[in-house]
């Protein structure tokens, strides 16, 4: 099988398998009596990043930790500077000033975690149950504000939930059995997907004489993040920016969070030179510029979206380009 047909099957697997299970968790968790408050902020959340989080743990047992580290930390650069560059390019982006606040300072606080794990020079299992536990209280901290306060936020994540269960599907789609095969299957066509897009990343990366932390940072990390771009492109068109803006910071704050802290208790990883020396400052700078752009008017304007895709542009051109890089 080659490079191109490893990549492509596994971006297309995991693409699935994040959808269906979305969509059969949170069939399951409205059947059990789940508010869609609560399904909104945690099966969501948890299902949208499934791609991330399968291609780490994937790509940390195939002993690349390169990739593993650079998927998630190239994921959290092309949200802000990718996704939410092409977004308020077609829709300026009004922030949600209460959510935001609270989001914005667990965006901040997940970028520095981030920053120490890399400083530190690994990720063990220590460094993953704190990841996992700061996560928790994120959940926490969120569904207890939202539910009292039942403000735009809240609203925003039960229509995540809602939407998960409102596509078309047939009568026999709706019964808990099939709700349950839905879930298993998706979980499996992650980790299959996985599998394929991490051996294709290895051959890519032999093929074309670069690290694999490049490739994670770039082809694996734009590709994990397709689901997002996807996302945050409808809500925009559909006038909805505030949801495509909550869907950018909340999976920021999955992925350093659930993805690297899950990632490491499973299998403990070794940070890269290259990401401790760029890719974690050019990180910890697009998260700062995201937030000073929102603080100022509470609007990511479409002049600050072109500013974050020449920004995407020039990093991206770096790491291929840069003879440090290669």
């Amino acid at each position: 099988m080659s490079v191109a047909v490893l990549i492509l099957a596994g971006l297309a697997l995991l693409a699935l398998g994040g959808e269906l299970l979305v969509r059969g968790a949170v069939g399951i968790a409205e059947k059990l009596g789940v508010s869609p408050l609560l399904a909104g902020l945690t099966i969501v959340g948890f299902g949208t990043s499934m791609p991330e989080l399968a291609t780490s743990i994937q790509a940390a047992f195939a002993g690349s930790s390169d990739i593993a580290v650079g998927n998630v930390v190239g994921s959290n650069i092309a949200n802000i500077i990718l996704i939410l560059g092409v977004t308020a390019v077609i829709l300026p982006l009004a922030a949600n000033r209460a959510a935001f606040k609270r989001d914005g300072i667990a965006l901040a606080a997940s970028s520095l975690a981030a920053l120490a794990c890399v400083l530190a020079g690994g990720i063990g299992r220590i460094a993953g149950i704190a990841l996992i536990a700061a996560l928790i209280g994120y959940i926490l901290w969120a569904y207890l504000s939202e539910r009292q306060s039942g403000d735009a936020a809240a609203q925003m994540h039960e229509a995540l939930a809602t939407d998960a269960v409102a596509a078309p599907a047939t009568p026999l789609s709706k019964g808990t059995p099939a709700l349950a095969v839905m879930t298993i299957a998706g979980i499996a066509a992650a980790i299959y997907g996985a599998g394929l897009l991490v051996e294709g990343a290895i051959a890519l990366a032999q093929g074309w004489g670069v690290s694999e932390a490049v490739i994670g940072l770039t082809i694996v990390a734009v590709g994990t993040s397709l689901p997002e771009l996807v996302a945050c492109v409808v809500a925009a068109l559909r006038g909805h920016g505030d949801v495509a803006l909550g869907n950018v910071v909340g999976s920021n704050i999955y992925n350093v969070f659930g993805i690297l802290g899950i990632t490491a208790l499973v299998q403990p990883l070794a940070v890269p030179q290259q990401i401790a020396a760029l890719d974690i400052w050019v990180l910890l700078g697009v998260t700062a510029l995201l937030l000073l752009f929102l603080r100022t008017g509470w609007t990511l304007k479409r002049w600050e979206g072109a500013v974050f895709l020449a920004l995407y542009a020039g990093y991206t051109a770096l790491l291929f380009l840069a003879p440090a890089a290669a």
